[in-house]
C-alpha cells in the first residue's frame, strides 16, 4: 500500500497524465494485498511445534513446522507472553494430563491449539475420505455468510466480464468453424448444485462423435485424454488456455456455476461416481465452477482412477471456502493460462 501510495505522488508531482479508472482498480488491488497478507500472512508463516503421541506425526516437519520441546520447556514458552506461535497435536490421542492442561492454558493465552488433522489436510491440500463419518461430514458445510457475498462477486464479475468477452467470442467462434466443420459451441447436460443438472456451454474444441458413436461410447470415452485424436488444432490452443471455458460466463450470470468451484461432471460420469465412491454427491453442496481447487493443483483427470483424488481437493475446498482460498486459486488459474503448465 505504502508503495502504491509513493507511486502515486510521483505521478502527481510530475504531473503525469493517468485514467481515474485504473487509479481506482490499483487502490482496490492494493487495499486488498494489504488485508490478505495481514489477516493471513502471520498466520501462514508463524511457528508450529508439533507434540508428539497418536497421528500428530503424519506432520510433515521442516520450515515452520517443528517438534515440540519437553513439556517443562513448552510450559515456559506459553508463560513467556510470546503469542505468535501455535500447538499441532492428536487431541484424539490419549496425552498426559499435564499435556492436556498445557493444551488448555495455551488456547487461554491466545496460542493456537491445532488438531493434526487440519494441518494435515492444509499441508496436502486435499481431505482425507476413507473413513469419513457423518460427524466429518459437518465439518465440510461451507461458509454460509461467504457463499452469499460470493454469489454477489459472481454476478458482477459476468456483468463486468460479458461485453469484453462477446467480441472474444465472435473471433473464436469463426475459428473453430474454420477449422473444422461442426458448431462452435459444445452444450452438455451437467450435473450442478444440489444436484440438478444444467445445460452447459463450452467452445468446441473437438470433432464431433456421429449419433452411432456417441451412443456407444461407455464411461471412460467420457473423459478427453490428453492425446485424444478428436481435438482440432484450434482446440488444441483454446484448451490450453482455458478459453474453451469462456462461455460459461452465462453460467455463472444464470446462477448454475461460480468462477470457482469443483468442476461439474457430465450426468453419465457424475451418477456413476455416486454409485462407486462414498459421499461423492457432497461435492454438488456448492455451486460448481470454471476453475477450482482440483484443477490448479491436479489439472485435468483423465482417468476414472484419478477421480478419488480430485475428490480430495474438492472437499478440501468445500471445507475451507474463503476470499483467501478463491483468490488463490483464481491466480493459480492465471498462472496455467499464462503459461500453460498444468492445463489440459
Amino acid at each position: 500500500m505504502l508503495v502504491f501510495t509513493g507511486i502515486l505522488t510521483l505521478v502527481s508531482l510530475l504531473r503525469v497524465p493517468y485514467s481515474g479508472s485504473y487509479y481506482a482498480t490499483g487502490a482496490a488491488c492494493a487495499v486488498m494485498t494489504s488485508f490478505l497478507l495481514a489477516v493471513y500472512g502471520r498466520r501462514l508463516f508463524r511457528p508450529h511445534v508439533v507434540v508428539s503421541g497418536g497421528r500428530a506425526m503424519e506432520i510433515a516437519l521442516g520450515g515452520h513446522f517443528l517438534a515440540a520441546p519437553p513439556l517443562d520447556d513448552l510450559e515456559r514458552l506459553i508463560e513467556s507472553g510470546w503469542r505468535d506461535w501455535a500447538i499441532v497435536a492428536d487431541l484424539h490421542y490419549p496425552h498426559s494430563e499435564r499435556g492436556e492442561r498445557l493444551f488448555a492454558k495455551a488456547a487461554l493465552a491466545g496460542i493456537p491449539v491445532y488438531h493434526y488433522r487440519q494441518i494435515a489436510e492444509m499441508q496436502s491440500g486435499q481431505v482425507k475420505i476413507a473413513h469419513l463419518s457423518e460427524n466429518d461430514l459437518g465439518s465440510l458445510l461451507p461458509n454460509v455468510s461467504y457463499a452469499s457475498a460470493k454469489r454477489f462477486i459472481d454476478v458482477i464479475a459476468a456483468l463486468a466480464l460479458i461485453p469484453f468477452c462477446l467480441p472474444l467470442f465472435a473471433v473464436l467462434a469463426i475459428l473453430i468453424r474454420l477449422d473444422s466443420p461442426g458448431p462452435a459451441f459444445f452444450i452438455q447436460e451437467r450435473m450442478g448444485f444440489r444436484g440438478e443438472t444444467f445445460r452447459m456451454i463450452k467452445f468446441r474444441s473437438m470433432r464431433p462423435r456421429d449419433p452411432v458413436t456417441e451412443k456407444l461410447a461407455g464411461r471412460d470415452d467420457a473423459m478427453t485424454k490428453n492425446d485424444d485424436d478428436r481435438i482440432t488444432r484450434i482446440g488444441r490452443f483454446i484448451r490450453k488456455t482455458r478459453l474453451d471455458e469462456l462461455p460459461q460466463v452465462l453460467n455463472v450470470l444464470r446462477g448454475e456455476m461460480s468462477f470457482i468451484g469443483p468442476r461439474p461432471e457430465a450426468c453419465s460420469l457424475s451418477e456413476w461416481y455416486e454409485a462407486e465412491l462414498p459421499f461423492y454427491s457432497y461435492r454438488h453442496i456448492v455451486r460448481p465452477g470454471i476453475t477450482g481447487w482440483a484443477q490448479v493443483n491436479q489439472g485435468h483427470v483423465t482417468d476414472v482412477s484419478d477421480v478419488l483424488g480430485k475428490l480430495r481437493y474438492d472437499f478440501y475446498y468445500i471445507k475451507n471456502i474463503s476470499l483467501w482460498l478463491d483468490v488463490l486459486i483464481a491466480l493459480k488459474t492465471l498462472r496455467v493460462i499464462a503459461t500453460g503448465i498444468g492445463a489440459k
